[in-house]
């Protein structure tokens, strides 16, 4: 029996040693984005992969602050959207399919900030609805095409709460009745896109963006 476990132990250290591997992630290397030096951002409408139609300009209506307070100039977003309409383009999809050189000269913007929404909504179960916002973003340099950074964040309703009831099974069912009426007759969603566009989009954090020219901590990090 000892020999068998030795043999076990034997086979199944590599492949910890492996996982454990792959779940460690590589610091993002910013030499690119260090080069750029990027002053101001155009923000194209997000990309919308989940079923909740409003998650598009949830999104585009939440990502200006954080870039702003990171030290950026950015298009406003109303403005774009509209100079996209006036030329024809509504779909997310086709706007991103626009060149780089192209929304340069259009916008005149250094980098353009390219956001997939991949979750936006309200999960329910018997006891329970969590709303949860999960979006990824590129910033892209529009002189070269480079891609300057990438990143992704999530948020989610039941962050920091206590999921227990002390009203017991009865209790329990009828919050979650309650959770399910609010969350399907107003867009519950929204304010938790904000957290989850604070937490994509704000500078200093590991992986996050670097400050922008408008910040004190301009090219001090």
């Amino acid at each position: 029996m000892p020999t068998r476990i030795l043999k076990l132990s034997a086979i199944l250290a590599p492949l910890a040693l492996v996982v454990g591997c792959a779940a460690t992630k590589a610091p993002f290397d910013y030499t690119a984005f260090k080069a750029a030096k990027p002053r101001s951002i155009v923000v194209l409408p997000p990309l919308n992969n989940s079923p909740d139609v409003n998650a598009t300009y949830s999104m585009l209506a939440q990502v200006s602050y954080p870039l702003a307070e990171a030290g950026y100039y950015v298009m406003p977003v109303a403005l774009v959207d509209e100079t996209f309409k006036q030329n024809g383009l509504s779909n997310a999809a086709d706007i991103h399919a626009v060149g780089s050189k192209k929304l340069q000269e259009i916008f005149g913007a250094d980098a353009a900030l390219y956001v997939t929404v991949k979750n936006y909504g309200a999960s329910y179960t018997v006891l329970n609805s969590v709303v949860t916002v999960t979006a990824e973003a590129k910033l892209v340099d529009l002189k070269t095409g480079t891609v300057l950074w990438s990143g992704e964040a999530s948020a989610n309703s039941n962050e920091g709460g206590n999921n227990s009831n002390p009203g017991g099974l009865i209790g329990a069912l009828v919050t979650a009745a309650v959770k399910q009426i609010i969350h399907s007759t107003t867009d519950a969603s929204h304010p938790i896109a904000g957290v989850a566009s604070n937490r994509l989009l704000s500078a200093g954090g590991a992986g996050g963006l670097l400050y922008g020219p408008r910040s004190e901590k301009y090219l001090k990090e």
